[in-house]
């Protein structure tokens, strides 16, 4: 059995999905993964369901979205009435050996980020694509409205533009310029005030024979960056800029034979 919450929520077994199509329902049980191995209140699950102005009738509701869950989840493979435990103050979530890609994520970018340390460039960047390969699609879409599950969406979206990052920082040292070109032109089309998606862009550019571009990068960062937010690009921005200027060789990094 396996849980999957970077996407639309689903949870896997024996080769099938299973999915829920109440929105509530899925909210609750998104809180609760997200939660698991602890105790989420059922004020708490209120909180998450619907923010500040919860309906009179909420903590029958939850309860009633709680049942829909055990049912599913037993559908889906769980131990009949395991999964979610009853507790004095709420509800848990057992994982009891059930996978999830939430976990499967963090481990990939933590072997990646030691390989990346150790200068093993070609594994570190197998395990870069493996946790950012695990993302399905938005993360909580449309499901986000208490402070846990909205700092979960946030969270995942960050992590996802690190593990992207990482992965073109292991081509890029690897030589493999020209592949990430087309990735970072998309990038900083969609996130245009991250500054680290333009620098490399910037280094790819300049180490494909690409100068003019390199340099026309910048200036649209600078562009939008003065534009949105009244202020200069980073001084790693400005430095690189400089060296492109000037073809420091310290830029220069051979080629993927």
């Amino acid at each position: 059995m396996r849980y999957e919450l970077l996407g639309p929520l689903r949870v896997r077994h024996a080769e099938q999905n299973h999915s829920l199509s109440a929105p509530k329902v899925e909210a609750t049980l998104a809180a609760l993964l997200i939660g698991s191995g602890r105790v989420i209140t059922k004020e708490r699950l209120v909180t998450e369901l619907w923010g500040d102005r919860p309906p009179r009738r909420a903590s029958a509701a939850v309860h009633v979205y709680i049942s829909q869950l055990r049912k599913f989840l037993t559908r889906a493979g769980a131990p009949e009435g395991g999964a979610i435990v009853t507790r004095p103050l709420g509800y848990e979530l057992r994982l009891d050996g059930a996978a999830w890609d939430v976990e499967e994520f963090k481990e990939a970018m933590r072997l990646g980020r030691d390989l990346r340390a150790a200068g093993r460039h070609e594994e570190a960047l197998d395990h870069f694509e493996r946790a950012t390969g695990l993302f399905r699609g938005p993360v909580l879409d449309g499901l986000a409205e208490g402070p846990v599950l909205t700092s979960f969406a946030t969270w995942a979206e960050e992590e996802r533009l690190q593990g992207l990052e990482l992965s073109v920082e292991a081509r890029t040292a690897l030589g493999r310029h020209r592949e990430v070109i087309g990735l970072l032109s998309t990038l900083t089309a969609q996130h245009p005030l991250r500054e680290s998606f333009y620098r490399q862009l910037m280094l790819v550019l300049y180490r494909s024979e690409r100068q003019a571009e390199a340099l026309q990068v910048y200036r649209s960062a600078q562009r939008v960056l003065r534009a949105e937010l009244g202020l200069e690009p980073h001084r790693s921005l400005r430095l690189l800029h400089r060296a492109i200027l000037t073809s420091d060789r310290l830029l220069d990094l051979p080629t993927a034979g």
